[in-house]
């Protein structure tokens, strides 16, 4: 039997690095989370776990079969971890209270969408899961994908990113990548957004992707439409990834706590830029906007300074200060 005493994985990484025991024990918990959705997805279409469930979540989206697994899978697993008090998930449309949530133990608070980019699943795209983890503020957060290999990508605050891939051959998370960061430069001129909504946009967005498709090297296009494959590609290879209000959808499309949060917090440690574009009437950080309900939505513009800071230059342009 292989001797893991030594090997990178996610449990001794958090341990040796955060020294928190009830840290470890949640990371543990969502880490089991990941590994048996990373299994249901998988074995989706044997299981007959494609398709509509014929119920809609708390945010308007119909529910599909992985998806009320999936957020099975995860509350009950925080539950039991007996470190959590207030668990927030897309699927559901109040808060769930954890059964030790009075416990000093239980001093976490976890947000999370259960299984991003579900809409997908039917056609074996890539989809993943994102949390959020805060005690009197935000501590961690981090993303898996579920794709070719099942990578956990994690970053603490004040802390760099990390990454984990599951080894199903021990069944662990094994540190793979180390305080990943944007490629120097900016990396590979990509963009990435719906531009089946570019009627709705404002001005400054429209220029924006104008200028991305324009000149002598334009930048190449690539839209997944699962929030996690697209965030991961552009931290991996450079680039931008773009979910603006539009005149239809005035707050955006992508919820604060458990997408906006999780992601502006890792693409921000790993050297990138996380804005709302105008929202509120100010350009800002994603991580300075106060969300008025659990599921409340906010515009996302996220990726290199590069590439940002062009859509900053056509609000600029149009007489918007950016914060």
């Amino acid at each position: 039997m292989e001797n893991l005493s030594n090997t990178p994985t996610l449990s001794n990484f958090v341990m040796s690095s955060q020294k928190d025991l009830s840290l470890t024990m949640l990371l543990n918990s969502i880490a089991l989370s990941c590994k048996s959705i990373a299994t249901a997805v998988k074995r989706a279409g044997i299981s007959n776990l494609y398709g509509l469930a014929g119920e809609v979540n708390a945010t308007g989206d119909d529910q599909k079969k992985l998806d009320i697994l999936s957020n099975d899978i995860m509350v009950n697993a925080l539950k039991n971890s007996g470190v959590c008090s207030v668990l927030v998930s897309e699927e559901n449309e109040e808060v769930v209270l954890c059964p030790d949530k009075d416990s000093p133990d239980a001093k976490y608070v976890v947000a999370f969408d259960p299984l991003d980019g579900s809409s997908n699943i039917d056609c074996n795209v890539s989809v993943g899961t994102i949390f959020g983890v805060s005690g009197d503020d935000m501590i961690c957060a981090g993303y898996c994908v579920y794709s070719s290999a099942v990578e956990l990508v994690l970053t603490f605050k004040g802390a760099g990113v990390q990454c984990f891939c599951l080894d199903p051959s021990i069944g662990e998370f094994v540190h793979t990548r180390k305080n990943m960061t944007f490629p120097e430069g900016g990396g590979k001129k990509i963009y990435s957004c719906n531009e089946g909504n570019s009627q709705q946009w404002d001005k400054p967005i429209v220029e924006s992707v104008d200028f991305f498709k324009s000149g002598a090297k334009p930048y190449t296009g690539r839209y997944v439409g699962s929030m996690v494959a697209d965030v991961h590609r552009t931290l991996l290879y450079g680039g931008v990834f773009l979910y603006p209000a539009d005149k239809k959808s005035t707050k955006g499309k992508l919820r604060i706590l458990y997408e906006g949060y999780p992601m502006a917090m890792i693409i921000e440690q790993a050297g990138g830029i996380a804005s709302t574009g105008l929202f509120r009437k100010v350009v800002g950080r994603i991580l300075d906007v106060v969300p008025e309900h659990i599921h409340d939505r906010c515009p996302i513009i996220m990726g290199s300074p590069r590439d940002v800071e062009v859509v900053y230059g056509f609000y600029r342009a149009n007489g918007v200060d950016v914060n």
